[in-house]
């Protein structure tokens, strides 16, 4: 894998003034690909919720409501 310098040769480019600036009204160049750039290897998504922390959340929240439950019904009488 060979490197490519993805930054403009000032040498070459127009519009840039010595020391590489760009005198005002002139657009900048643009920066070239960089073919290095990016995961080397794909992205693996993953498959959702795993079933213990799913379950452990859903026990919770059926605790807490059955907490309120009997909190309100304990009130009522």
């Amino acid at each position: 894998m060979s490197h490519v310098n993805p930054d403009p040769e000032p040498e070459r480019t127009t519009g840039l003034e010595p020391g590489g600036g760009v005198p005002p009204g002139e657009t900048p160049p643009a920066e070239s690909s960089m073919p290095e750039a990016g995961p080397r290897e794909p992205h693996v998504q993953s498959r959702g919720w795993a079933k213990a922390p799913l379950t452990l959340i859903l026990l919770l929240v059926v605790l807490i409501a059955a907490f309120f439950l009997v909190y309100a019904l304990v009130l009522i009488l």
